[in-house]
């Protein structure tokens, strides 16, 4: 396997999680069930990435840096991510919504403490340094002079360096952050947002805004071309306040249109150069 058919496999893999994650978190199960059935789902694509990086011999140092602190934490991170927020939901207690607020608060403090135990990688990783990197993200490479995760005995070898999971670590707590943080202000989201501002709604058909939405995406406009298409509609449902329920089965039906498949886009078109000849007039 050269090193472009690598790549490919590992991108589709991650790809085709984040499709599944996607619509498990679109079914009508609870957060906990959700998010056990989605760790099943982490769990598998970890073991195939496992598989695919036995077959795999990486051409230099440097591309092995790049899949052990990039690649790698990526999958590892939405794992922790999830048994994180499986734990926290599953252990939530029965109160007002007062004291459910000081649960998430006392939950979030808990991450104050990862932070500070490992502020130094944490600063590095963060600034984007690269000095350490070999010792950091390459395999064999351990330095007991520097700090180590104290999981560090138990992990595959062949699998791991001795920051990786630290990477992965980072990156969860980031995203357990938000998720506590938009608990924590659920309940009083209408006094801190800035009502002054009319919120805008999409009024056009859903099925516009998933057109567009995909077109969009397929130009890489968001992030250089590096986000995921559940995280684009994620975040334009969480913007509009809307449900654009199964957009894979919606793009189905756009498909099957017999003229016109992207009929919106070509509106936005028509409309877009009648305004600029009305301005020329």
């Amino acid at each position: 396997m050269n090193g472009q058919h690598f790549k490919k496999k590992v991108d589709q893999l991650w790809s085709a999680l984040m499709t599944t994650i996607d619509q498990i978190n679109r079914s009508d199960n609870d957060i906990i069930s959700r998010a056990e059935e989605i760790l099943m789902e982490i769990d598998a694509a970890i073991r195939q990435l496992k598989v695919l990086l036995r077959q795999y011999q990486f051409v230099d140092w440097s591309e092995e840096i790049y899949f052990f602190k990039n690649t790698k934490p990526q999958f590892v991170a939405i794992y922790i991510y999830y048994s994180k927020l499986l734990s926290i939901e599953a252990s939530k207690p029965f109160a007002d919504p007062t004291a459910l607020s000081s649960y998430y608060e006392s939950e979030r403090s808990h991450l104050l403490f990862f932070y500070n135990e490992h502020k130094d990688f944490i600063n590095y990783y963060r600034r984007k340094s690269t000095f350490l990197d070999k010792k950091y993200f390459v395999r064999f490479k351990f330095d007991f002079k520097l700090k180590l995760s104290p999981e560090l005995y138990s992990y595959d070898e062949e699998f791991s360096t001795s920051h990786d999971h630290m990477v992965s670590q980072i990156m969860a707590n980031d995203l357990l952050d938000q998720y506590l943080t938009n608990k924590i202000n659920s309940d009083h989201s209408k006094e801190t947002s800035i009502s002054q501002i009319r919120n805008l709604q999409w009024t056009a058909p859903k099925v516009a805004l998933t057109e567009l939405l995909y077109a969009l995406h397929q130009s890489n406009c968001f992030n250089g071309g590096h986000s995921d298409l559940a995280e684009v509609f994620r975040w334009f449902e969480n913007s509009f306040n809307i449900n654009l329920g199964n957009y894979h089965k919606t793009l189905a039906e756009i498909r099957l249109r017999k003229t016109d498949r992207s009929k919106f886009l070509t509106l936005l078109q028509q409309n877009f150069n009648q305004h600029l000849d009305d301005l020329d007039s």
